[in-house]
């Protein structure tokens, strides 16, 4: 069983639309977040002339699927963010609409430490794939210590964690890597299949963690068929990313693993057109639909009473 976790999240000005802060329990690490229409409170915050870790997230207008971000790091945030808020002709940013900021509640992060931690997220925000990322090349920055390396491997594990409660999916790994053996065997699901006979179309995949991934070899369409709404845009995006790659047969085929939002995103891509995930996904070996297989274990959980 997958053990449990302590966020604790304080409203700063008491709005949820204002500044916010957030700490895990037993992690010496601090975020603080806020729109930037609150940056001039934000950068008036302790936290703010701290060494640490920030990121400038805001709209793509050439792809509505995923955010813009920039990832940067400075001995003196403050300063940066209002860097950053110059206009773009006097060496600012337009782009961003929310920051979030990670500093260390003991103080102990330096500049060489942000610098690794800038190099590694920035790494991992393109390997995730759920962004666009300003920055463009991660930087190789590996001189620590081995030891300051594996403090600093914790602590990006911890912003790994606690960004998403904070509304930042940027980090989440599409590909399903808890299907490999590791990690918790109870947040994976059996093995679910589609078929489409008539177009020489079989994938499989299994919820991890949340996300419904189709794994790699997994057959679809060769392009989108139905109403330009809906997840068109997603099967665009995926080829264009080479998640879909054309397939010997004439189809497509996943390169890798990758995680859908729901079985119903998963199906849409897969059949190139909308369709009920619910339905359309089945048990291998037992042809129970996805959503009679759920459904079936919320009523084992939490069982009728009269």
């Amino acid at each position: 069983m997958t053990q449990g976790r302590s966020i604790r999240l304080f409203l700063v000005d008491g709005s949820p639309n204002g500044l916010l802060t957030a700490e895990i329990m037993n992690w010496t690490g601090h975020a603080l977040t806020g729109p930037r229409t609150k940056l001039t409170e934000l950068v008036q915050r302790p936290e703010c002339g701290r060494t640490g870790i920030y990121f400038l997230v805001g709209p793509d207008p050439e792809n509505t699927l995923r955010p813009l971000v920039y990832i940067g790091e400075s001995d003196d945030v403050a300063k940066r963010l209002k860097q950053h808020n110059r206009p773009e002709s006097q060496g600012g940013k337009d782009f961003w609409e929310r920051v979030c900021l990670i500093t260390s509640k003991d103080q102990n992060l330096t500049k060489a430490h942000v610098k690794y931690l800038e190099s590694q997220l920035i790494g991992q925000a393109i390997k995730s794939g759920r962004c666009g990322l300003v920055n463009g090349t991660a930087h190789d920055y590996s001189v620590l210590p081995e030891s300051d390396q594996a403090d600093m491997a914790f602590f990006t594990e911890q912003i790994r964690t606690i960004l998403p409660v904070l509304g930042f999916e940027f980090f989440r790994d599409p590909s399903g890597t808890k299907l490999t053996g590791s990690g918790d065997a109870s947040a994976i699901s059996p093995l679910f299949e589609l078929e489409i006979p008539k177009y020489e179309i079989r994938a499989q995949a299994q919820e991890v963690d949340g996300d419904f991934v189709v794994l790699k070899g997994s057959h679809a369409r060769v392009k989108w068929a139905g109403s330009q709404k809906g997840y068109a845009n997603l099967f665009d995006q995926l080829v264009q990313d080479g998640v879909l790659m054309e397939g010997p047969t004439g189809g497509r085929v996943f390169s890798r693993d990758h995680g859908f939002s729901s079985p119903s995103a998963a199906a849409a891509v897969i059949s190139g057109r909308s369709a009920n995930g619910r339905t359309k996904w089945t048990l291998v070996g037992k042809k129970q639909t996805y959503g009679d297989w759920q459904n079936e274990l919320v009523s084992a959980e939490a069982p009728e009473t009269e």
